[in-house]
């Protein structure tokens, strides 16, 4: 699914009038009906009093037509029109005289004075002040009203967008007057600043509706920007061959752990062969071949002539993938190995954790890497990779660029995890939860990568599945366990349940 931005909002409106072809008004009533249903269903009938504080613009008509529907439904909204301008979009004046006209309606507009209603805590407030269309902070007036908003105690749902948030860069916004909504029916397709962290204070949990936005439409328009689809995966997903054998379900390579860190190892380890690896190479310090081959009798050893760490490459020439870098460490020997398997380019190669620190450190060798590998950094090993980000959005646009620049996938762990391809698109993952911020989650998921590639899967492919794969065992993992009690493995534990669930019939 595409993710548009603000600007794409508008023209995906104005086609899917022309060539619906349908009414602006009658496409707002549409909108509108779909957000009314949602707020009988969840909210109306659990609140003593309902207030939509609605602007001048769009989502300003959007919330008079809710507040309309509501009190047809026979829950009474009391509406607030800020029309400090005498300026209405034609649709929010429309929407205003069919509200005036609604038996048992009450509609304030507010034109000069501040007029604001006393907020208790069983109130319900929609927030329909402004959408995607804002372009600056707010400011004065419209300030001061999201400010009383956030403080009072009543439950708040924003419609669109959480009055103040813009819709990609909020990099220099001031945050101080955004509404901090309980909740955010978003109309039609995801806002890009749904996916950053440090804005989920203010989008609160996040429903998306269908309001019958033109298909042809979305085709139409170019977006870099995109969230997987469950159907998409699945359709990446291959079968099992009935006549595979080890020999032609890829032989992986994994290089991980130092004497102290070897769990990183052993779950990577476990996790590739989970995610149906035919055969599977470790290489690790000679001193941990026991702990190895008693955790993970299935993997093959490749012990390296240091007792406690690696400090040299073996031929990597027979192997499809390379993992490297779970528990690895940065010690100097360990890092000329690392540079000596770069420079064999013997295949893909996924490098996490301390891969990645090592990268960092020695910048000369990222141009180095074979093409189409895959990097799977969290925010901090990124900002080591890329430099300080103070955002989330400036931390996509840095990894994106990093990704083209080099000709790499850049997997960036969070939430909503990013895939970053060369061609510059980013995809963003909807699977995986809280539950997974837990030591050795990220070692699964390079495990699950390398086994992939490995079978033969394209580097995107590999990407897209395994970060899908890898949120979504965890997801089934917290249904049974829940996530305060959610270990790194039970996500390897949960992925038999999780290939069962994608697979279709």
């Amino acid at each position: 699914m595409k993710i548009l931005t603000g600007g794409q909002f508008h023209e995906l409106d104005l086609y899917t009038i022309e060539h619906e072809p349908i009414a602006s008004i009658d496409l707002m009533e549409r909108a509108s009906h779909a957000i009314a249903e949602v707020l009988l269903q969840r909210y109306a009938p659990f609140h003593s009093r309902i207030i939509v504080f609605a602007g001048p613009g769009g989502n300003g008509g959007d919330g008079l037509a809710v507040a309309r529907l509501l009190t047809e439904a026979g829950h009474p909204a009391e509406a607030f029109l800020f029309n400090v301008t005498s300026h209405l979009n034609p649709d929010c004046e429309t929407n205003r005289d069919r509200l005036l006209a609604t038996e048992g309606a009450h509609l304030t507009e507010v034109t000069s004075e501040l007029i604001f209603p006393e907020l208790r805590p069983g109130d319900l407030v929609i927030d329909a002040l402004f959408g995607t269309g804002l372009s600056k902070p707010l400011g004065g007036g419209f300030a001061m009203v999201t400010k009383r908003i956030n403080q009072s105690q009543a439950t708040v749902v924003s419609i669109d967008v959480p009055s103040g948030l813009m819709c990609e860069d909020n990099t220099y916004n001031d945050t101080s007057s955004l509404i901090r909504a309980h909740a955010t029916l978003s109309l039609g397709m995801p806002k890009l600043a749904f996916f950053f962290a440090e804005n989920q204070r203010f989008v609160g949990d996040i429903t998306f509706l269908d309001i019958g936005l033109s298909k042809e439409g979305i085709d139409g328009i170019k977006s870099h920007l995109w969230i997987t689809e469950e159907a998409e995966v699945q359709n990446l997903l291959r079968r099992r061959p009935r006549f595979a054998h080890k020999g032609t379900m890829g032989h992986a390579l994994l290089v991980a752990g130092h004497r102290g860190m070897m769990g990183a190892a052993i779950l990577g380890a476990r996790a590739a062969l989970r995610t149906g690896l035919g055969k599977l190479s470790v290489h690790l310090p000679h001193s941990t071949v026991d702990l190895l081959q008693a955790t993970v009798p299935e993997a093959i050893v490749q012990m390296d002539v240091d007792a406690d760490i690696i400090t040299s490459a073996i031929d990597a020439t027979n192997f499809k993938a390379i993992g490297i870098g779970p528990g690895l460490g940065t010690d100097r020997y360990t890092a000329s190995a690392l540079h000596s398997y770069l420079r064999q380019q013997a295949c893909p190669m996924v490098l996490d954790a301390d891969a990645l620190n090592i990268l960092a450190e020695t910048p000369d060798w990222l141009r180095e890497m074979p093409a189409d590998s895959i990097l799977t950094p969290h925010p901090a090993e990124l900002d080591r990779l890329v430099g300080h980000c103070a955002t989330s959005f400036e931390r996509m646009n840095r990894a994106r660029n990093f990704a083209i620049n080099f000709g790499i996938f850049m997997v960036v762990k969070g939430h909503y995890t990013q895939i970053c391809t060369p061609t510059g698109d980013v995809l963003f993952n909807p699977t995986g939860n809280a539950g997974m911020a837990t030591a050795g989650s990220g070692d699964v998921l390079t495990g699950i990568i390398t086994s992939l590639l490995a079978q033969g899967y394209l580097p995107a492919e590999a990407a897209q599945v395994g970060v899908y794969l890898h949120g979504l065992a965890g997801d089934l993992a917290a249904e049974d366990l829940g996530e305060e009690s959610l270990i790194a493995s039970d996500i390897i534990n949960y992925l038999p349940k999780a290939f069962k669930r994608l697979k279709k019939p």
